[in-house]
């Protein structure tokens, strides 16, 4: 890898950063909503899967008493 000066290595990242397309207030607030409704949807879907496994479990360590 080729040794850069300071002045270019920050031209560069300037150049670099100029390419970056952020989102826009709209996006950023759509796409955080979206995080939370999968946020609440997966830890739903662990909790009913965790109570059918306590059931399970319960099951059948009431078989042995």
């Amino acid at each position: 890898m080729a040794k850069v000066n300071p002045g270019a290595f920050i031209r560069q990242v300037r150049q670099e950063a100029s390419k970056v397309t952020w989102p826009t207030r709209k996006e950023t607030m759509v796409t955080t909503g979206m995080v939370f409704v999968m946020v609440f949807l997966a830890s739903m879907f662990f909790f009913m899967v965790d109570l059918g496994i306590q059931s399970v479990v319960k099951f059948i360590l009431s078989l042995g008493a």
